[in-house]
């Protein structure tokens, strides 16, 4: 049984200063596969270095909605340029976060298009950041559908049922992380056990929001199983299906990955 991390952040603190010991941890869990994801253009190299040096680790290109305001001269040509390395797979994460409100929102819609502009260019799938600001994030997704399509997932889905609809009918994959297991993520389950198999990814986000039995801790891609394990309860089904189908999933929607 082989589990993939679909979206997790290994150079950040928590997690490279024991990177070595964190990827056997994950072997040991079952994690064969995982995508390490940029969020500023500063950590590009980082984690290209670390997809170099382990085959299992695949990387992105992009600019996180909360670093827009600093990444102006990001545009879709340069993320283009960038994603032409054999080791990077993806693009993002870019999108919309309202919630803190602290960084000009028509800089990260600005952002957010020229991501998608290098998604299309490429082929490469669009790793999507939304939060407190589904209505934007739902009408630039499905403008820029209209400009041409492209593919892409809605990483550590929190939105509603109606903006997973809209995420589904567009296309795209829906990713669960460990906030799935919280107590509190009722809205959440609902929607995690009504989303189609065949768009479903699972996803730590490490070293953020580790699940239950972990909570608290900092996360890191082991705990991907763990989420997986709860969520094949939550929706029914054994935990050796889930696998195998949000894996095969992640091959699908990320076709420059090879086994």
């Amino acid at each position: 049984m082989t589990f993939i991390d679909s979206h997790c952040h290994l150079n950040y603190k928590g997690l490279v200063e024991q990177q070595q010991e964190v990827l056997e941890r994950a072997r040991a869990a079952g994690v064969g596969t995982m995508l390490t994801i940029s969020t500023r253009e500063s950590e590009w190299d980082d984690v290209i270095g670390i997809a170099e040096r382990e085959t299992a680790i695949w990387a992105t290109v992009g600019i996180h909605p909360h670093e827009a305001d600093s990444h102006a001269h990001v545009d879709t040509a340069k993320l283009v340029d960038r994603a032409q390395h054999p080791r990077v797979v993806g693009i993002g994460e870019s999108g919309l976060d309202y919630y803190y409100d602290h960084r000009d929102r028509d800089q990260q819609q600005t952002s957010f298009r020229a991501h998608i502009a290098a998604a299309r260019e490429t082929g490469l799938p669009i790793i999507v950041h939304t939060r407190d600001a589904e209505d934007d994030t739902a009408a630039i997704l499905r403008d820029e559908m209209g400009k041409g399509a492209y593919p892409g997932v809605i990483h550590c889905f929190t939105a509603s049922d109606a903006f997973a609809d809209i995420a589904l009918d567009l296309g795209f994959y829906i990713s669960i992380s460990g906030i799935v297991t919280f107590k509190n993520a009722k809205a959440l389950q609902g929607t995690a056990a009504r989303v189609p198999i065949e768009r479903l990814l699972i996803e730590t986000d490490a070293p953020f929001l580790a699940p239950v039995p972990h909570r608290g801790k900092t996360g890191e891609p082991a705990f991907v199983a763990d989420t997986a394990r709860f969520l094949a309860d939550l929706r029914g089904v054994d935990v050796m299906t889930l696998a195998a189908a949000t894996s095969a999933n992640f091959h699908r929607l990320f076709t420059k990955v090879t086994p």
